[in-house]
């Protein structure tokens, strides 16, 4: 009985002594405000129209399937492209982009002058397709000075 207790009392003592501990360290900081300026002027040759065409499905709000896999990365669209964009979710920016990879592969564009997206969502509840039309002018860059 007695080495059953000085047990119970050392685990006890253990247990208490050995618990979980986090430690946060904050460190105080100021924002870095920089700017960067190029002052570089590009000559475009804007050429004929051009169009790209992309569509996916979308099952329960965001498992996309039947998409495109390839992408124009690097454009910014602006406006709102949905709620779930910040968690990579968004199937009409992801859309917009392979219509726009599909344009400038196309014609041989360096870029899309003036684009102008056309997107239609077809909502059936869990279900969605997404359609996206992007016209703009073949731009080909002639030179950067």
């Amino acid at each position: 009985m007695n080495t059953l207790l000085k047990f119970l009392a050392l685990s006890t003592i253990i247990a208490t002594a050995s618990g979980c501990v986090s430690y946060n360290n904050s460190q105080p900081s100021s924002p870095i405000d920089s700017t960067v300026k190029a002052d570089l002027k590009a000559d475009i040759a804007v050429g004929d129209a051009i169009s790209g065409q992309s569509s996916v499905n979308v099952l329960f709000g965001f498992l996309k399937f039947g998409g495109d896999s390839q992408f124009a990365d690097g454009v910014s669209y602006g406006g709102q492209s949905g709620g779930l964009g910040s968690l990579g979710l968004d199937p009409v920016s992801a859309v917009k982009s392979a219509a726009a990879y599909k344009a400038v592969k196309s014609s041989g564009a360096d870029l899309i002058v003036a684009p102008r997206y056309e997107v239609s969502e077809e909502n059936y509840f869990i279900f969605k397709k997404v359609s996206v039309t992007v016209k703009g002018n073949k731009g080909n860059i002639r030179s950067i000075r």
